[in-house]
């Protein structure tokens, strides 16, 4: 009877072992479902075994007979795009900006939200960070200040 041993991250079977990289999580969720299925520990027992609920086991049971084992692979999680910041609110935060470089963070987020754009200050920071458009300060010389400083 094969099983997988975390330990030292390998498929332990009656003649031998396979070694697994580490983290390999496809081959840890396709042993919890083998031996849940195949021999005989159980979805509840295999489950837990592995860290995961019973109804996750479910879960990847499912991915595994339809999309086979590449559904066992996590996906990435939160958001998949950029809901708030779109390339319209973008491209209007740079117009503001460009057209007014005095003009701040809150007044750009102020007019977004007369315009209808949801929006955040703290996004419109974002933005003005990720396209280095913040306000120019010069370096003043220390010969410049004392001749100003008459």
């Amino acid at each position: 009877m094969a099983h997988f041993d975390s330990e030292s991250q390998q498929v332990v079977g009656e003649h031998g072992a396979l070694e697994v990289p580490e983290g390999d999580e496809i081959i840890a969720k396709l042993m919890m479902l083998i031996e849940g299925e195949c021999e005989g520990l159980g979805p509840k027992k295999a489950a837990e075994k592995y860290g995961f609920s019973k109804q996750r086991y479910f879960q990847l049971r499912t991915a595994l007979a339809q999309s086979g084992s590449g559904a066992l692979l996590s996906k990435k999680r939160g958001p998949k795009t950029n809901y708030r910041r779109t390339d319209e609110v973008v491209r209007q935060i740079i117009r503001y900006r460009f057209l007014d470089p005095y003009c701040s963070p809150e007044v750009i987020t102020q007019k977004l939200i007369q315009n209808g754009f949801t929006i955040s200050q703290r996004s419109v920071l974002r933005v003005i960070e990720d396209f280095g458009l913040q306000k120019k300060t010069l370096q003043v010389s220390a010969k410049d200040r004392r001749r100003r400083a008459r």
